[in-house]
């Protein structure tokens, strides 16, 4: 997630530098971590997950004991049933403990998919939001903040990281009166960005 708009934000950057016939444009720019930490459908998409994780955790962890509850009775009572049976039964639990350890990775790596692939989603209208705010409201570049910033200096009122939170969560909310705000980051030169 934070790959792709980093590679946005420098494809972004590349291009703005070989566009040297303009020497003033709208710029902003939008801080990825605070609006997916802040964005709400984020947040649903995390807390259903987790519901998910836990629902199905519960289900393994019933397996789980019942494996052990096995394993224990196993060491009470093969020195009564002898060595062959030890054996084969050893052998029985080996094989299940192996198929549980099989099932928990698999059920791990199904709810990481799942993730992804919710996230994915996410990223993608949250990247055509920002496109269509940025071709309604004329700016010529909207860039990307983040750990890995591409974004070093940035005069005040080029950060529209709320305005775009503000209506994200409003039109996933579905609130019929979003609060389309009319503050736009400042005009900056690339020099200032």
């Amino acid at each position: 997630m934070k790959k792709s708009l980093l590679v946005l934000g420098l494809a972004t950057m590349l291009f703005s530098c070989n566009n040297s016939t303009s020497n003033e444009f709208k710029t902003g720019y939008v801080d990825s971590a605070k609006l997916f930490k802040e964005y709400e459908e984020v947040k649903d998409v995390e807390s259903k997950l987790k519901i998910k994780a836990d629902e199905k955790g519960k289900a393994f962890d019933g397996e789980v004991a019942s494996f052990q509850k096995e394993a224990e009775g196993f060491q009470r009572t093969a020195a009564q049933k002898g060595q062959a049976w030890a054996e084969q039964k050893a052998k029985e639990l080996q094989r299940r403990e192996q198929e549980l350890q099989f099932k928990q990775n698999t059920l791990i790596q199904e709810l990481q998919k799942e993730q992804g692939e919710q996230m994915d989603l996410v990223v993608k209208k949250v990247k055509e939001y920002i496109a269509e705010y940025a071709k309604k409201n004329n700016f010529e570049y909207v860039f990307n903040t983040d750990d890995a910033s591409t974004i070093i200096y940035s005069k005040d009122g080029n950060d529209i990281t709320d305005i775009i939170l503000k209506e994200l969560n409003a039109k996933y909310k579905g609130d019929s009166a979003v609060a389309k705000t009319d503050i736009a980051p400042t005009e900056a030169t690339p020099e200032k960005k």
